[in-house]
């Protein structure tokens, strides 16, 4: 499977990162299985946060028996010290490791928590000291949200490593300030920080709760996704042939053996072929709206 160089942190990741929520829905014994399919195909890359119900937990042992060959991101949605201390030691212990090697701000969506995280006892001076003790290696940041505020966030954060964000045909077609995440890219290519791609498998938003409960959706992803074979591939190569270090695998484990083949098979994709993409995805529904952010 192609690498790519993770910005500047002199880790080549697979062209397709683990999204390693997609165990929280299995058992013990089928999560193992899905870390050895994943890990046979070369992945060389997950991403796990505490948020993802037991997915920790489930990572654990196959996470410790491979940890050499796993660069393994986790996320903490606390914005002060103190909290963001306690999460990185409690999914250290979740995840039975002595070190995380990308931690990242998990879900920056407002001003004011960008204020908070860059203050003086905020996430980021808990993250510098837990890199300086040898806990974490790189630091990141996560948003589903307004891309305006991760350039902000790039301003005010010299040492972020990389920027996970989504992208995918329905958002590039919306062309919007609200949407312009390849502004994102643009600047971190230049800046020399990695890029991850969230969401690239999004068809649009679930229909309202009340037509269809939460409980009968066929998905446990936030967002209603694509789902045969082809249609996975076409997004996948969409979304590598953007300029992106990885692309992060969907949060259903249905979802996740179709990806990686995709990911196995990508030889780029023509610029035609991507922007009949964006063509067809001009009137659907933004994957990103406010009641997604999670």
């Amino acid at each position: 499977m192609e690498t790519r160089d993770l910005g500047s942190t002199g880790h080549e990741s697979t062209v397709v990162t683990f999204g390693a929520i997609a165990l929280n829905w299995l058992e013990q014994e089928g999560a193992n299985q899905l870390v050895e399919l994943v890990l046979d195909r070369g992945v060389n890359h997950f991403d796990v946060a505490p948020t993802y119900g037991d997915a920790e937990l489930k990572l654990g042992p196959k996470l410790r028996q491979h940890r050499e060959e796993i660069y393994l991101g986790c996320k903490t949605q606390e914005r002060d010290y103190d909290g963001a201390r306690r999460k990185l030691e409690r999914s250290l212990d979740r995840l039975g490791v002595d070190h995380i090697d990308l931690y990242q701000v998990h879900g920056l969506e407002y001003e004011d928590e960008l204020e908070a995280i860059t203050g003086e006892d905020g996430a980021l001076a808990a993250f510098r000291d837990a890199k300086a003790e040898g806990l974490i290696g790189d630091i990141g940041l996560t948003s589903h949200g307004n891309p305006q505020l991760i350039l902000d966030a790039m301003d005010r954060i010299d040492d972020l490593a990389t920027l996970m964000f989504p992208l995918n045909p329905v958002v590039a077609a919306k062309g919007d300030d609200g949407h312009d995440y390849e502004a994102v890219l643009e600047r971190a290519e230049e800046a020399g920080i990695g890029t991850l791609g969230i969401k690239a498998f999004a068809k649009g938003s679930w229909p309202p709760t009340e037509e269809l409960p939460e409980a009968d959706r066929p998905y446990a992803n936030w967002y209603e996704p694509v789902e045969t074979p082809e249609a996975i591939r076409e997004r996948f190569d969409f979304a590598a042939s953007q300029g992106l270090s990885t692309v992060v695998s969907p949060g259903d484990p249905k979802l996740v053996a179709m990806v990686l083949d995709a990911a196995t098979r990508y030889d780029g994709m023509s610029e035609h072929e991507q922007r009949s993409l964006i063509e067809e995805a001009r009137h659907d529904d933004s994957p990103v709206p406010e009641q997604l952010h999670h």
